[in-house]
């Protein structure tokens, strides 16, 4: 079975990334998040994490681009037969087989 994580940004290791983190050692799979900061993930679990980003990591202050989120999400490419376990608060993920939340 494949599985794939969804979350929704990965900029500071705070309480959702402390789960995600648990997750992952769990199921270490592919990471699919709209921005990530590398800084805060240095001599993380996540450092060397296969992490799928969207284009709005390509934006400047990414928060100013709210409205474009859930298009963002629904880029990712999850037509395979994939479980999901996602964090993200509108799932837009197209093709998902299941979602765990």
């Amino acid at each position: 079975m494949k599985i794939a994580l969804v979350h929704d940004w990965l900029t500071t290791l705070a309480g959702a990334e402390k789960v995600l983190e648990v997750i992952y050692k769990l199921y270490p799979s592919p990471i699919y998040t709209l921005v990530k900061n590398e800084e805060n993930f240095k001599s993380s679990i996540f450092e060397k994490a296969d992490i799928r980003i969207s284009f709005i990591q390509k934006l400047p202050k990414y928060r100013n681009y709210l409205v474009f989120f859930p298009l963002a999400i629904e880029q990712f490419d999850l037509s395979e037969d994939v479980t999901t376990i996602s964090q993200v608060r509108e799932n837009g993920c197209k093709n998902m087989h299941e979602i765990i939340r």
